[in-house]
């Protein structure tokens, strides 16, 4: 499909390139000193003592899973309107997985409420998702992981850059875990990060990352070891030399594509509530300062969702639906144990939830565009 207006698109230049080349040049290819100024880069801009970066997200999401401490006979508390991976890390611990509602309409965030329903003896972890960049309700659900000695990990995949009373998104939980793919708003094609102020949990993150050994291929290389121990069971990992090198580049990009996704999305709703007032706006009136990853709407009860992206695809918009709950999916829906709540919010929203397009290189008349496009497509069934 050749799409007018993508749903995402990248920001990506010459000095990328230029930084993938020198890293070619230089022959050192697997994770060394480019990945730790990348990391060094990454902790101070979130402002954690420590980042560790790794091959993906879900990589990242599994680490600070085991991490945790979670494992068989356990469980973890997430929410279920989000990516799979969110659930699948917790699963690969071999713990459960309990999903809790969202907040609202407004708020598709997971539900205080809803997790301290949720918690039971066998609960060790809350894992957060900042839905499209913007923040959960941090401070409560501190408080309550307090009370009940849970562990946070914040899914911060969406918000690299968001903040909540004047703190990043991903410095708020024991563990923060960021998504560099290709659709995010910066990229290493593919790659993650852990981040922390947690010594311990952060050593211990770096000696999971690379199959649980004392020394790393680099710390040979430069002659400061010879050999190695092996004192945990770690996995594979590693992020390498050309996504670190990318990824320094974005980051430089970041806060200035974010203030442009930010303008659109408050174009986008300004327009919406004119000429699509049927429509609900998410996080109109959320707390801190977004990353804006993502311009969901709601489309009013009733209104025929195919339909609406039919109709926009043939004008060559893409949408998109973020996300199909994971309760509902077959794999899920096989786990007896993994479902012991309704969630009749996340249902609801799930059923009329359709993402816009929005990127930092689209322009305001793209934006017009997509508004007078779903304006003429909001259909009710039947139509």
């Amino acid at each position: 499909m050749d799409w007018r207006i993508t749903l995402s698109d990248i920001d990506m230049g010459n000095e990328e390139i230029e930084a993938v080349d020198r890293v070619l040049r230089s022959k050192w290819l697997t994770m060394g000193s480019v990945t730790q100024e990348f990391e060094k880069a990454v902790a101070d801009y979130v402002e954690a003592k420590h980042a560790v970066a790794v091959t993906n997200a879900t990589a990242a999401l599994h680490l600070a899973c085991v991490a945790a401490g979670l494992g068989p006979g356990k469980e973890a508390i997430v929410p279920s309107l989000t990516f799979v991976a969110t659930a699948n890390a917790v699963r690969y611990t071999g713990a459960s997985v309990v999903f809790a509602d969202i907040a609202g309409e407004q708020d598709l965030n997971i539900s205080v409420e809803a997790i301290e329903r949720s918690v039971t003896e066998r609960t060790r972890a809350i894992v957060v998702v900042h839905y499209g960049g913007y923040a959960c309700a941090m401070p409560a659900i501190l408080e309550l992981a307090r009370r009940h000695n849970l562990a946070v990990i914040e899914d911060a995949a969406h918000a690299i850059g968001s903040e909540l009373q004047g703190k990043k998104l991903g410095a708020w939980g024991d563990v923060g875990c960021f998504s560099f793919f290709s659709n995010k708003n910066m990229t290493t094609a593919e790659g993650g990060m852990l981040v922390t102020s947690d010594d311990a949990l952060a050593e211990r993150l770096r000696l999971l990352r690379s199959h649980g050994m004392t020394t790393l291929t680099l710390d040979r290389h430069k002659g400061h070891a010879w050999s190695y121990d092996v004192v945990d069971l770690g996995y594979n990992y590693r992020i390498d030399e050309i996504r670190s090198a990318m990824g320094l580049v974005q980051l430089g990009r970041l806060d200035r594509n974010n203030r442009r996704r930010r303008e659109f999305t408050r174009l986008y709703r300004e327009l919406l509530r004119n000429e699509a007032p049927q429509v609900t706006l998410p996080f109109s009136s959320h707390p801190g300062v977004s990353a804006a990853h993502l311009m969901p709407i709601l489309l009013p009860p009733g209104a025929d969702r195919l339909r609406f992206m039919e109709h926009m695809k043939s004008r060559g918009i893409q949408t998109s639906i973020h996300y199909p709950p994971i309760h509902r999916f077959s794999a899920y829906r096989e786990e007896g144990d993994a479902q012991r709540i309704k969630l009749p919010i996340t249902e609801e929203v799930a059923a009329r939830i359709v993402t816009l397009p929005l990127y930092p290189t689209m322009t305001d008349e793209n934006v017009l565009e997509v508004v007078s496009c779903a304006a003429g497509g909001i259909l009710p069934k039947g139509c």
